[in-house]
């Protein structure tokens, strides 16, 4: 088996994608390890595909980000507008 040219690798906060043959990262910074897009990276690389993966991937993320801003906000209103 050949080596594989992109791999993901555990960074504090999640996962990066490493290119081994351009050996810099690629891409974002991703919360749950990116299997799918791994796989068409290093098999057929269809751009469009490919595209639409990193599409679901920001989608996922955005709205990790939104949920998490809503429990931030406070439950109870103070008396200077807090």
């Amino acid at each position: 088996m050949s080596k594989r040219r992109y791999v993901a690798r555990g960074v504090p906060g999640g996962y990066r994608i490493w290119d081994n043959r351009g050996r810099r990262w690629w891409g974002d910074l991703y919360e749950q390890c990116p299997d799918l897009l791994l796989v068409e990276l290093n098999g057929a690389a269809d751009s469009e595909k490919i595209t639409a993966l990193l599409k679901q991937y920001r989608a996922q993320k955005r709205e990790r980000q939104r949920r998490g801003r809503l429990r931030e906000k406070p439950l109870v209103k103070t008396a200077y507008g807090g």
